[in-house]
């Protein structure tokens, strides 16, 4: 039997709880907190714990108004469920990534038996009356094991990562089989409107679903759901607060002292193919191989902390990234300068912060992203007085918000370096202007607006 709660919470489920007093940094952990804060509920998933079997206990924990329920998983489910067909399948094929899609029938039945498993252990904790939200592409068939087990509460999904176009979702064996479950959520939500137009067409060409006004969409089963657009903000008066902030923090100091008044370039990504990182080291080369005059006068900090290192294309990114660094800074550095800094560590957001502060140049390239906060907080985190410039890939989806910053394609080194020389040679008044414009965006689209109008929209 579920603890006792009151009808009418709101139940978050994802891949991973961010439990009370751990780190958690980033937007879904933020957001799903304050949410439960709000309104009292339940977060439950997977544990982050490997077992000997997947278990059949629910841990639980409280934290004022909010719940935890977790699950620990056998190694052999972890691997097949998410090494293997969410980060080998799906996360590929989701990034337009079709040549590293890594499909097999063992990883894909591991993937249903695990959201059986959620399925299973979630329904004792549901009342009649609890909204359920489901985030990402680890859980897209939960809704429709939820409904086979006659829950008929409102559940709505939200994917965080991109949606390719649906002639490039077919291209995943059994597709219909997976994707058509979506239409057992009551709303699906996405960050564009590339992405939206994406889920339409895949469900009208595909699924033979037909689409209504509003982006109400009818399966051609009769049932009755609606996608949405709801690009994900940040937290951006804490991000900005934080920022100013930092700049009493000792690490930041050292930044500036390291520096000698050269202009500070950063990146900031979980090491993934998806980030375009190999291109930005070529447009960096590129920048100072064409611009001589830049030698010693700026310097580039690449933070990439390490992920799922047990897939071999992250080893292989991760070669090919040391690789590169050394052989920019053998060909270009000086006893007294090195022109990149490649950083295979994590850093508190605070820190983080700073060190977007003290930047010149945010350069966020990836060659695709659901999102990209990094591009956010990067604005958020600057000094009004005395603003960087945002670098940002027309692939994010933020570059749908932040249209004042300088966009390009991550796969063209030369306009890459383009725009960096431009960025670190632009005016004052300028640089003011388009921060201005950029951060009035993230101001009224915040992390709260984000959420607001996503459950506003599930319980309309």
């Amino acid at each position: 039997m579920a603890p006792p709660s009151r009808a009418g919470q709101l139940i978050v489920v994802s891949n991973r709880v961010a439990l009370p007093k751990q780190t958690a940094t980033g937007g879904l952990a933020s957001a799903m907190r304050e949410a439960l804060r709000e309104r009292g509920g339940l977060w439950f998933g997977w544990s982050g714990k490997i077992a000997r079997q997947t278990a059949s206990t629910v841990h639980h924990r409280q934290d004022g108004p909010v719940r935890y329920a977790t699950i620990d998983l056998s190694r052999s489910d972890h691997d097949h469920f998410y090494d293997g067909y969410a980060n080998r399948t799906l996360w590929p094929l989701l990034h337009y990534r079709p040549d590293l899609v890594d499909y097999s029938r063992g990883h894909l039945d591991g993937y249903l038996r695990v959201n059986n498993v959620f399925a299973e252990r979630l329904i004792d904790l549901i009342e009649p009356n609890d909204t359920i939200w489901v985030n990402d592409y680890h859980l897209i068939p939960l809704a429709a094991l939820l409904r086979q087990r006659r829950i008929k509460n409102r559940i709505g999904f939200f994917l965080h990562t991109p949606l390719p176009a649906a002639g490039l979702l077919i291209a995943l064996p059994r597709h219909r089989e997976l994707l058509e479950t979506l239409s057992s959520y009551d709303l699906i939500g996405l960050h564009t409107a590339r992405d939206l137009r994406s889920l339409e067409e895949y469900f009208v060409h595909e699924t033979g679903a037909s689409l209504g006004r509003g982006h109400r969409l009818r399966s051609s089963q009769g049932r009755r759901f609606r996608a949405g657009m709801f690009p994900i903000g940040i937290d951006t008066k804490h991000v900005a607060q934080d920022a100013e902030q930092s700049e009493s923090l000792e690490e930041i100091a050292d930044l500036r002292t390291s520096l000698e008044g050269r202009a500070l370039i950063i990146g900031v990504d979980r090491l993934d193919y998806s980030k375009g990182l190999p291109q930005r080291f070529h447009a960096y080369a590129r920048l100072l191989e064409r611009a001589p005059e830049l030698h010693r006068q700026v310097s580039f900090l690449q933070i990439a902390p390490p992920s799922r290192t047990t897939v071999p294309e992250y080893r292989q990114i991760r070669r090919e990234l040391e690789r590169s660094a050394g052989h920019i800074n053998g060909l270009y550095a000086a006893p007294d300068w090195v022109p990149i800094r490649y950083v295979n560590k994590s850093f508190p957001h605070s820190v983080l912060s700073g060190y977007y502060r003290n930047a010149k140049v945010g350069l966020v390239t990836p060659m695709r992203d659901g999102m990209n906060l990094v591009a956010k907080e990067y604005v958020a985190s600057q000094d009004p007085e005395n603003p960087g410039v945002l670098v940002l890939s027309r692939f994010a989806g933020a570059a749908q918000e932040l249209t004042q910053a300088l966009l390009v394609n991550p796969a063209d080194t030369e306009e890459v370096a383009d725009a960096l020389q431009q960025a670190l040679s632009m005016p004052l008044a300028e640089r003011r202007q388009r921060w201005r414009g950029m951060m009035d965006v993230l101001e009224r689209h915040d992390i709260t607006a984000w959420r607001q109008s996503f459950l506003g929209a599930l319980a309309d």
